[in-house]
Parts: structure tokens; C-alpha cells; sequence
């Protein structure tokens, strides 16, 4: 498990270079909920995941959802280092042509399941993918990833109870609870709390983790797959993590790093 975590470590630590340097070169995009969800989205990945970067439409894939389509960043750049595409497409991120735009295109990207941006979609089309796995008697898994402030969306909660209904034991929702939207605390735009608690009430089995701590999401993965309902994983996260400047601070849930600001984070994250 050592061994695995200081890969896992190594590999975030390159992924959110990648985010740095896309979303300057880029000068727009969003560095933030990127950062705090590069940990999650790198064990997924690099350890968790059955995918097949040379047939990304393999039937039996496991399959990842973006549901906070903005952290677009964080995704192109896995799906680069896992090799879906080449390394160098990232630096077309938000440019006129290329594929790699704001949010992720399921009809140009490989390793896109699900084209998302409108926030609170992405649950309900993971729980389709789940059920569909369930009556085609598929073995593969369902994961989704979703934004804390996006729970204020109530698609969110309709998609909630009908994977409980259904019984999806092969999906599981990743919150990235990071504490910040892009208008400030989410406590204080629209409090979520308790969340843990209202997924429970849906029907859904739910982990409490640190989203930082490789060990304690392996084990939730581990959890999950055993836990013959849907689980939700609460992993608490730090917005910006990686980059001082960065961290707890909602300024940079949308605004690209500058200059010498690049240069700062990339020099951070270099290990």
C-alpha cells in the first residue's frame, strides 16, 4: 500500500501541474475545484478504474461522470497521463478547434462518458449508466463525481432516490466537499448540511473521508464495492489544494494564474 500511495502522490502532483499550465496558457478556466478534486480523480484513475485508454468504448469499461463539468481540467489532464490522448493536446485547452474545451464533450474527448457543465446532471446520468450495466448484466462499476454547492440542484436528489429505488450497488457518488462555490461559502450561498445525513435518508450508503488521503479513498472505493446499495462518499477537501496562494481562497474558483503566479504553483507542486 506504501508504494501505491507514493505513486498515487507523484501522480496528483503531475496532474495538477497540468491543471497550472493548461489554465495559464489558457488564461481562463477553473483552478480551484480542479486542485481539490486531483486526488479523488487520480486514484480513480491509476489504481481503481478498469479502462482501456486504446478502447475507450470498451463495453465492460468502468465508467467516471464529471458532474462539476468545470473541473474539466483536472479530467483531460488523467485522461492525457492514462494515455486517452497525447500529453501536448492539453496545452489546447479553451482555444478555438480544440477539443479540450470549458467543459468536457463526450462526442470529441476519449475517456468522456458524459458531456456535463449544467450543474446537477451528472448524478442522473451515472445512475442511468448503472442501471443499464445492471440489466445487461455487466460487471462494471459506476463513478461520479460531484460539486458541494452543486447539491443545492434538486435533480441532484431525484437522481438520489431513484438509484436507491433501483438498488445500484455498482454506483458511487464522490462529493467533493471543498466548502466553496463560486459566490462565496456554500454555508452561507445555501447550506447542504447535514450532508452525510441526507444521503443516508435517501437510501444511500455513506463514507466519510479525508479527499486528500489516498489511503481512506481506496478503502471507500474498497467499502463501496461491498456495500449492496449506492454509496456516497463525502470527501472533505481544500479548494486550490496544492497552491498556497491558492487554498480555502473562493477568488480562484474561476480565474486562471498569471505570471509569475504560474511559475509560484508550478514551483509548489514540483515535490
Amino acid at each position: 500500500m506504501e508504494e501505491t500511495v507514493k505513486m498515487l502522490e507523484e501522480k496528483a502532483r503531475q496532474i495538477r501541474r497540468h491543471v497550472i499550465s493548461m489554465l495559464g496558457a489558457a488564461g481562463s478556466g477553473h483552478p480551484g475545484g480542479s486542485l481539490s478534486a486531483a486526488d479523488i480523480v487520480t486514484a480513480l484513475y491509476f489504481k481503481v478504474m478498469r479502462v482501456d485508454a486504446q478502447n475507450s468504448r470498451w463495453p465492460d469499461r468502468d465508467r467516471f461522470v464529471l458532474s462539476k463539468g468545470h473541473a474539466a481540467p483536472v479530467l483531460y489532464a488523467a485522461l492525457a497521463e492514462k494515455g486517452f490522448f497525447p500529453l501536448d493536446e492539453l496545452n489546447g485547452l479553451r482555444k478555438l478547434g480544440s477539443p479540450l474545451q470549458g467543459h468536457p464533450d463526450m462526442r470529441k474527448v476519449p475517456g468522456v462518458e458524459m458531456s456535463t457543465g449544467s450543474l446537477g446532471q451528472g448524478l442522473s446520468a451515472a445512475s442511468g449508466m448503472a442501471l443499464a450495466g445492471k440489466l445487461d448484466g455487466k460487471d462494471y462499476r459506476v463513478y461520479v463525481l460531484l460539486g458541494d454547492g452543486e447539491l443545492q440542484e434538486g435533480q441532484v436528489w431525484e437522481a438520489a432516490m431513484a438509484a436507491s429505488h433501483y438498488g445500484l450497488d455498482n454506483l458511487t457518488a464522490f462529493i467533493d466537499y471543498n466548502g466553496f462555490q463560486i459566490d462565496g461559502p456554500v454555508e452561507e450561498v445555501m447550506s447542504i448540511d447535514p450532508v452525510a445525513e441526507k444521503w443516508r435518508a435517501f437510501g444511500w450508503h455513506v463514507i466519510s473521508i479525508d479527499g486528500h488521503d489516498f489511503g481512506q479513498i481506496l478503502k471507500a472505493v474498497e467499502e463501496a464495492g461491498t456495500a449492496g446499495r449506492p454509496t456516497a462518499v463525502v470527501a472533505k477537501t481544500v479548494k486550490g489544494k496544492g497552491v498556497s496562494f491558492m487554498e480555502n481562497q473562493v477568488d480562484w474558483h474561476g480565474v486562471a494564474p498569471k505570471g509569475e503566479q504560474i511559475d509560484q504553483a508550478l514551483a509548489e507542486l514540483a515535490g
